[in-house]
């Protein structure tokens, strides 16, 4: 994450100093209008920022959870409403490995990988957009969906592993901050910052018989930088 934002810094800094130092080259781009449509391209970042106690019936609370980064392309799709008001749609697909912290029956215990499916949507407000540095805020919806759920099937140092796993999917709220800075043309450079806040609740089996459960709190940053084209 520290490498992604200093190089989205270095991006931001070198286009602005082009701008102001070539009158010419700063006149050659498209401005943000109704009715455009701007697909993106981005490298992102996906950090959960997790929390969660790992339960059982007879034993009570015996551990808590840890979520994996990922790191994975992803597009996205804005359409303009008005000059400042656009609507934003965003696919990508990420893979996490997921450990379980053992309060007192071993250090850890491998829990599994699993992916996740998260589109969201979110309604933008662009402050200046025929601009060629453009900054925006938006708020929306995400639903994500869990899929190839694998365990890890791995034994601890307490003889202890999982042999299933089950997550729930769920809807959750999204807060967007970003920047556009347009290039020549209709090309730009794009950098995104998303908070999604997320639960899910997850069911695993230790060792075929013993029953745990989750209520698990991701709220995931994601982190990203790219390029865009306005049609």
């Amino acid at each position: 994450m520290t490498i992604l934002s200093r190089a989205a810094a270095a991006l931001l800094a070198t286009t602005a100093l082009v701008a102001i130092s070539s009158p010419s080259f700063a006149q050659d781009f498209k401005v943000k209008s109704a009715g455009d449509i701007v697909v993106r391209a981005r490298g992102l970042a996906v950090v959960p920022q997790e929390s969660g106690t790992l339960n059982n019936t007879a034993l009570g609370n015996i551990g808590s959870a840890k979520v994996g980064n990922d790191f994975i392309p992803e597009v996205d799709f804005s359409y303009f409403i008005t000059d400042n008001i656009a609507a934003e749609l965003i696919a990508g697909t990420s893979r996490h490995s997921v450990k379980g912290n053992l309060n007192s029956l071993g250090n850890s215990i491998e829990v599994g990988k699993v992916s996740l499916l998260p589109p969201t949507l979110t309604l933008q407000y662009h402050f200046l957009p025929k601009e060629r540095i453009s900054p925006y805020v938006g708020a929306g919806l995400n639903y994500t969906l869990f899929y190839r759920e694998n365990a890890a099937n791995a034994v601890n140092p307490a003889g202890l592993r999982v042999t299933n796993t089950d997550y729930k999917n769920r809807f959750g709220f999204a807060l967007q901050a970003g920047v556009d800075v347009a290039l020549t043309g209709a090309w730009s450079l794009n950098v995104d910052v998303k908070k999604i806040f997320l639960k899910t609740d997850v069911t695993a089996t230790v060792n075929g018989a013993l029953p745990v459960t989750s209520k698990v709190t991701l709220d995931p940053w994601l982190i990203g930088v790219g390029v865009g084209y306005r049609f």
